[in-house]
């Protein structure tokens, strides 16, 4: 039987004198498409921000396919990407040169960026905006980008936090086939949300 994506034993985050996460558990399959819903404040940030190895654990252990995440944090980094709420782009550069600097992080040399970022921009529908710098864009061109950006390396788990939010109703219907299409394609896809989608 294959190894989880994700699995999360006992785990706990506190800030002080807060407690975030106590000790909880989650096991996530591959190939799951997996939702963490629960109003603000819930601790569904703590999560991805521990699988993504942005936070620190108070106690408990994520595994990522097998490996202790605090052991192998570039295992980890390397089948992980996030996608997180906010923006948090170079407003200087134009976005092809964005994805091709955040490809030659993960290893990958600029023909293979440069081909990377051609079938996610078309496929995100974001094609005609490669030379525009990310303070062009609109809100949900944005948003696409930070899909495109998240998926340069081809990981194998794609963390979305809050992915539709601030997006109007059509863009809101591309990007779920999107991530439909991906998750069919084997991606295992974690989602957290406070609202319920229908």
């Amino acid at each position: 039987m294959p190894l989880p994506a994700v699995e999360i034993k006992s785990l706990s985050k506190s800030y002080g004198s807060t407690k975030a996460l106590n000790k909880i558990n989650i096991t996530i399959n591959r190939g799951d498409f997996y939702g963490i819903l629960g109003p603000n404040g819930a601790g569904k940030s703590p999560v991805i921000g521990i699988i993504s190895s942005l936070v620190t654990i108070s106690s408990g252990e994520v595994m990522v396919f097998g490996k202790n995440i605090q052991k192998n944090p570039e295992f980890a980094k390397k089948n992980i990407g996030l996608v997180p709420q906010e923006y948090n782009l170079n407003q200087f550069i134009s976005i092809e040169e964005t994805m091709i600097n955040v490809g030659g992080y993960f290893g990958l040399n600029r023909k293979e960026a440069e081909s990377r970022t051609n079938t996610l921009f078309n496929q995100l529908g974001i094609w005609d905006k490669r030379k525009n710098t990310p303070r062009e864009l609109s809100g949900g061109m944005k948003r696409r980008l930070m899909i495109a950006r998240a998926m340069i390396h081809k990981p194998n788990i794609l963390i979305l936090d809050e992915p539709t939010a601030g997006v109007d109703t059509e863009l809101r219907l591309t990007m779920w086939d999107f991530f439909q299409e991906i998750n069919d394609q084997g991606t295992t896809i974690i989602l957290t949300t406070c609202l319920l989608y229908t």
